[in-house]
């Protein structure tokens, strides 16, 4: 039985694991290495109440003051973990730890622009607390022109942000509406018509080509294929690389993210990873499924914990996410690869900014997101879940109890 772990990582499925471990009756050493100097918290919050200052920086930790007493951890925060072999891990103070077994969740770091002048003054990546404490400085007296690159989640939430703080906002991307990929156009376009709504300009399908600058080397605008657009602030929201790098020293296989099975464990023996670094097999899909999101840290971190102690534990979850702009509210569960080609099913009318959309598949749901609908994830994920045979008209008929389509 192993009896020291170390856990690398300062997120939520970091924190998750410790707990884990800990309420699944692990009584040996764990050490837990972050490379921020502070305890492990949520990124989600970041973009959603604390960037617009709804919620006070308290409330973005997993745990409170003192945890590391309660959980009897052992912490290095403000180091980074530099190399593992030989059963230690390097750490870049020169000091290294032993382990028995060890789990990464290293999460991502912010996609740069490459384009000239993307690192420049005044332009903005979004990944941690002090990139948040950053934007929302130059955000919170209102009145600058805001230039958000890329329409996905993070891009929208941050672009929701500069608008409470009555800045003018310009999004600008390459895609054919915010958040197609992730949505498709139909539903990407109900995104398009809040944010436009709120008086958020789009510019679609267009190519970033610089970031302009002025004296100071500061950020003046946007430069794409067809036109200049004038900015004091630019928020680059472009997507996230996973970091491996610290596996790679492991010897750990590395394919669009660290390489793990449905239990956490990646290719080294004793090494296990999870959170948005992980690209795990879903066994559900029966294929690899890497996920930034939320509820993945949670359950990831849950079961590399269960896995560590030699238990059977597997990610078969429905993936889930949500998000919160304006005056909108949104969960989304499902196999977002099954639903790139599945047909679209409305429960309710999308105008009025209360329904459902099913993602149907055949006669699956693969996916299901509601909008300002509340308590009803647990009957979209049963359908998911339980590859429930439904049918199209009863699935868009408000009147008929989702319960009860079985």
């Amino acid at each position: 039985m192993p009896t020291r772990f170390v856990v690398i990582g300062g997120g939520l499925a970091a924190a998750t694991a410790v707990s884990e471990l800990r309420s699944l009756g692990f009584d040996g050493a764990i050490d837990l290495v972050a490379a921020e100097p502070r305890r492990p918290y949520e990124r989600p919050p970041l973009s959603k109440g604390y960037l617009t200052g709804a919620d006070d920086r308290e409330s973005v930790f997993v745990h409170a003051e003192g945890w590391e007493a309660e959980y009897d951890v052992t912490p290095h925060l403000g180091v980074a973990a530099r190399g593992i072999a030989e059963g230690r891990v390097e750490l870049d103070d020169g000091t290294s730890l032993a382990f028995d077994q060890i789990l990464i969740a290293t999460g991502a770091t912010p996609r740069p622009l490459p384009v000239p002048g993307g690192d420049a003054p005044g332009v903005h990546t979004f990944r941690t607390l002090d990139d948040a404490d950053a934007l929302r400085a130059s955000l919170a007296e209102g009145g600058r022109r805001v230039v958000c690159v890329g329409s996905g989640w993070i891009g929208l939430e941050l672009a929701a942000a500069a608008r409470g703080y009555g800045n003018e906002v310009t999004v600008v991307t390459r895609s054919r509406a915010p958040l197609a990929a992730a949505l498709g156009d139909e539903m990407g376009g109900v995104f398009r018509e809040l944010h436009e709504d709120h008086g958020v300009t789009f510019l679609l399908e267009r190519q970033v080509l610089a970031i302009e600058t002025g004296s100071g080397d500061s950020a003046t605008g946007v430069r794409t294929d067809r036109e200049l657009v004038p900015a004091d602030v630019v928020i680059v929201g472009i997507g996230a690389v996973p970091d491996t790098e610290l596996a790679e020293t492991a010897g750990a296989a590395i394919d669009g993210g660290i390489l793990v099975d449905e239990s956490m464990r990646t290719s080294v023996e004793g090494i296990f990873a999870a959170g948005d670094a992980a690209n795990a097999f879903h066994p559900v899909l029966g294929a690899r499924l890497r996920s930034e999101h939320w509820a993945n840290a949670i359950a990831s971190g849950k079961v590399a914990a269960a896995s560590m102690l030699g238990r059977d534990a597997a990610l078969d979850d429905v993936p889930y996410f949500f998000t919160d702009q304006y005056d909108l509210g949104m969960e989304y569960s499902g196999y977002a690869p099954l639903a790139d080609d599945a047909e679209v099913v409305v429960r309710g009318d999308r105008r009025s900014g209360e329904f459902i959309a099913f993602w149907v598949q055949g006669d699956r749901v693969v996916a299901g997101m509601n909008v300002n609908i509340w308590d009803v994830q647990y009957q979209v994920q049963r359908l998911i879940r339980d590859r429930v045979a439904v049918d199209r008209t009863q699935l868009a008929d408000s009147a008929i109890d989702l319960a009860s389509i079985a």
